[in-house]
């Protein structure tokens, strides 16, 4: 760990997801001021404790604390005094969130940086499309590819447990140049000065995030193998519902690996269309699981399965009438992974001429059980549905990007 002394900024953050519980004691702990804009003021306290745990053992291994320094549900009160503004929420709810804040963001400030722990989605076409509404020219995108640790909510609005850091972090920024910056002021305290691992290095485009993120491609491809093996998801008691991760099958493996195999065509064809681009850090699933983690995994089911950080995850469910169980179609594995997730990935490969059969396959099933439509009859991208309403999909025409030539920041 480093004793470095560090410059302190004003840190707004936004929402109240895990990564918010652990957020707030590393940037207290390293002193810098955090304000927190919340649906909920009321169920958070004014200290925040994160317990760093052994992932196999739960021992507790170090505690931090950090102090809120204002809690408001009014984007008023904690948005203009913030340098940096960082969210920590459902993937669907970014640009809704975005549009809530950007009126707030301060003018006077020479620039704010704007974020995300979690770069799903194209998170640059996010910040630009606020950066227009509001007319801002001082706003500094950036987006991490993963979140940086593994870690759970104890008890909301109270206590967190950290099970350890990423070996490595990757991170967009744009304007790239402010990526140095942003390193010295924030990302070093969110993981390596607490941990002692994970630094951070840095992608050269959003789109490395945008096609090298895991929950797009783990979540559909999961929660699909629940749904076939398991009679359409359907389990008699709450008991008999698999984990998540720990009961992780074959047939999910073998999902994961045709998403990828799809995703890997998308990347192959970026990086024909984009020659002059390194894409150092678009990755394939398990390239960037052993990058991330530092493991020599070859096996996608062993990587899943093994995680003692993940093994207390359970299925989303949801309780019938009739008592019995079954999957939660209305979780965030859909809500999130399909119209910013694979929904993104089939327009950018349809507009290189990519052939992606699975992720094709994954969006019917969706509009089949959810009556979502994104697809037209012979399975390309429907523009006006995806298009209905302003946040129905993340697809790049959604921030009025027509061309495969303007998706990257």
């Amino acid at each position: 760990m480093t004793n470095k002394a560090r410059e302190t900024c004003t840190v707004t953050i936004v929402g109240g997801g895990n990564s918010a519980h652990v957020l707030i004691p590393f940037l207290g702990e390293t002193h810098h001021t955090v304000n927190l804009f919340t649906r909920r003021p009321d169920d958070w306290e004014d200290t925040i404790t994160c317990e760093v745990r052994n992932g196999e053992t739960g021992v507790l291994l170090k505690t931090f604390r950090g102090t809120i320094n204002k809690i408001s549900s009014d984007p008023a009160d904690v948005i203009p005094e913030a340098d940096i503004v960082i969210l920590c929420l459902p993937v669907h709810t970014y640009r809704p969130s975005l549009a809530k804040i950007g009126p707030y963001i301060s003018r006077e400030k020479k620039e704010v940086f704007v974020g995300t722990v979690y770069g799903q989605a194209g998170f640059n076409w996010m910040v630009h499309e606020m950066e227009q509404e509001n007319k801002l020219t001082n706003t500094v995108a950036f987006a991490v590819g993963l979140i940086p640790w593994i870690c759970r909510t104890a008890k909301y609005g109270s206590l967190a447990y950290n099970y350890g850091g990423k070996q490595m972090n990757i991170a967009a920024v744009t304007p790239p140049d402010r990526f140095d910056r942003l390193n010295e002021i924030l990302f070093e305290d969110i993981c390596y000065t607490q941990l002692g691992t994970g630094n951070f290095v840095q992608a050269c485009s959003f789109v490395s995030i945008t096609l090298s993120v895991d929950n797009q491609i783990i979540h559909p491809s999961r929660i699909y193998g629940l749904w076939k093996k398991y009679n359409g998801g359907k389990w008699e008691t709450h008991d008999d519902v698999p984990f998540f991760y720990k009961d992780f099958d074959d047939f999910s493996a073998d999902c994961i690996k045709n998403v990828d195999d799809d995703f890997e065509a998308i990347r192959n064809a970026i990086r024909r269309h984009f020659p002059e681009r390194p894409f150092k850090y678009m990755l394939s699933y398990l390239e960037l699981e052993r990058l991330s983690h530092n493991s020599q995994n070859v096996d996608i089911k062993l990587s899943i399965k093994d995680s003692k950080q993940l093994a207390a995850i359970k299925t989303p469910v949801v309780q019938l009438e009739d008592g019995t169980y079954m999957i939660n179609t209305q979780c965030r594995f859909f809500t999130d992974d399909f119209p910013y997730g694979l929904v993104i990935a089939k327009w950018i490969a349809e507009k290189l001429g990519v052939e992606v059969p699975f992720i094709t396959h994954l969006i019917r099933w969706d509009q089949n059980i959810r009556g979502d439509k994104y697809l037209a009859e012979e399975g390309k991208i429907d523009l006006n549905a995806c298009l209905a309403e302003k946040y129905t999909t993340g697809i790049p025409p959604s921030y009025g990007i027509a061309s495969i030539e303007n998706i990257l920041d």
